[in-house]
C-alpha cells in the first residue's frame, strides 16, 4: 500500500469517527468559566442524556444498509441502461449494482454521525441549566 492511500484512508476513517458537538455562544458564563471546564460540562452532559435515555445513536447501521441498497439500485439502473445501448444488460446490470452497492456502502459507512434528535436537545437543555447558550452542533 503506498503512503498516500493510507494517509487517504486513515484520513476517510478518522472523519468517519468524529462526532459532532454543541457550539456554544460566546456569553458572560462561557468567557468566565473557559474552554476547558465547557468542555468538562458537554462530557457530562452527554453522558448524562445516555443514562437516562437519550441515546446519542441514530441507527446508523440501518442507514448505512439503506445507502448500499440505493446505490446498488441506481448502479443496476445505470449499468442495464448503459449495457442495453451496448448489448449487453445483464452483465452491465450487475457489474453497475456490484459498483453502486460499494459506493453506497463507503457513502454510509463513512457520512459523519449526527446524534440522535433526542440526544442533541437533552444536552442542549443540560448545557443551558449550566449557564450556557447552545446555537447547533457542528
Amino acid at each position: 500500500m503506498t503512503r498516500l492511500t493510507f494517509v487517504v484512508l486513515l484520513g476517510l476513517t478518522t472523519a468517519g469517527c468524529s462526532t459532532p458537538q454543541p457550539v456554544l455562544y460566546p456569553n458572560a458564563h462561557l468567557e468566565r468559566v473557559g474552554s476547558a471546564a465547557a468542555e468538562r460540562d458537554i462530557d457530562d452532559c452527554r453522558v448524562k442524556a445516555e443514562a437516562y435515555g437519550a441515546s446519542a445513536k441514530d441507527g446508523t447501521a440501518g442507514k448505512v444498509a439503506g445507502s448500499t441498497a440505493v446505490g446498488a439500485g441506481a448502479g443496476g439502473a445505470v449499468g442495464a441502461a448503459g449495457g442495453a445501448v451496448l448489448g449487453r444488460p445483464g452483465r452491465s446490470a450487475a457489474v453497475g449494482a456490484a459498483t453502486g452497492a460499494t459506493a453506497g456502502f463507503l457513502r454510509g459507512l463513512f457520512k459523519p454521525r449526527q446524534p440522535s434528535q433526542v440526544h442533541k436537545r437533552f444536552v442542549e437543555k443540560c448545557l443551558r441549566d449550566r449557564g450556557y447558550e447552545p446555537i447547533g452542533w457542528d
